[in-house]
């Protein structure tokens, strides 16, 4: 570990000198992202089955923008061009990561995203992730990078009808909505900017590598100190809400789905209908 800390104090010593200057960057990213699909009937032809899977599998392969400075950073999606007959995979907005606004210096962040048809803007305070700083290595293009572990609690997503009500022992088998998952982070000290894809910061060095669980970010390509001036202005439109109440609206949503979902299912019954479960 002590020969760990010499090497990251090298490197920023090295590079005392570029953040002297008005650092600025980009840093493109790509993610994927596994999904867990189960479906209950039988009745789906196997063809419209795979084009489905095909589908929903190139909307969790993303493009991400990290647009820096010294202090700050704005992460967003890059925008694909939807495919012909494929807008609805969208699921108005479902995994839409909107504009994501970190402040390092002031250890805050706003959100501006669209959910439901409604622009909601979260502001809130970053979340402080305790990390593990590793001696493991490896390159990442051109630059060393260095492991660091922490561990995160996130909530399950279950996307489907919820659990029939006569059914036994239903609440007991019921998943729960937090689980807690470890990350593990490859961070440069040569870019001495402690930012990272989606909320991730804090390490002493950009991170160009990061997996979750099951999703994995890769950073593709990085340019500092372009000749085109870079800003990085905190987003302003949307309703203002803190984390807490942007996660209840949306659990709200999301029950009044399920309820819509399920009384449709119900219906449905002895009718050739079948259920479809998403796990991410």
């Amino acid at each position: 570990m002590q020969k760990l800390v010499s090497t990251v104090f090298f490197f920023l010593l090295i590079s005392f000198s570029v953040l002297a200057q008005d650092f600025k960057g980009v840093a493109v990213y790509q993610s994927k992202t596994k999904l867990d699909i189960q479906l209950d009937s039988t009745q789906i032809p196997k063809e419209r089955l795979n084009d489905f899977k095909e589908m929903l599998k190139s909307q969790m392969e993303k493009k991400f923008v990290l647009t820096f400075d010294k202090f700050a950073g704005i992460y967003k999606e890059e925008e694909k061009l939807e495919q012909p007959g494929r807008g609805g995979m969208r699921m108005m907005g479902a995994f839409n990561q909107g504009i994501y606004y970190k402040n390092l210096k002031e250890k805050r962040y706003v959100r501006q995203i669209e959910s439901f048809s409604k622009e909601f803007l979260i502001k809130d305070s970053l979340k402080p992730y305790e990390w593990k700083l590793e001696e493991e290595s490896k390159m990442i293009g051109e630059h060393l990078c260095f492991k660091a572990t922490a561990t995160k609690e996130v909530r399950n997503i279950r996307m489907g009808p919820p659990p029939q009500k006569n059914e036994e022992d239903s609440k007991q088998n019921e998943e729960p909505k937090t689980k807690i998952i470890t990350v593990t982070a490859w961070y440069t000290p040569e870019i001495p900017i402690n930012n990272g894809p989606s909320d991730y910061w804090g390490l002493p060095g950009l991170i160009l590598e990061l997996s979750e669980e099951n999703t994995v970010f890769l950073c593709t390509e990085i340019t500092l100190n372009a000749k085109d001036a870079i800003d990085v202005k905190e987003p302003e439109k949307g309703k203002e809400v803190t984390q807490k109440e942007y996660d209840q609206i949306m659990e709200d949503k999301m029950k009044e789905m399920q309820e819509m979902y399920g009384g449709q299912e119900r219906k449905n019954e002895g009718g050739g209908g079948h259920r479809m479960i998403i796990r991410m």
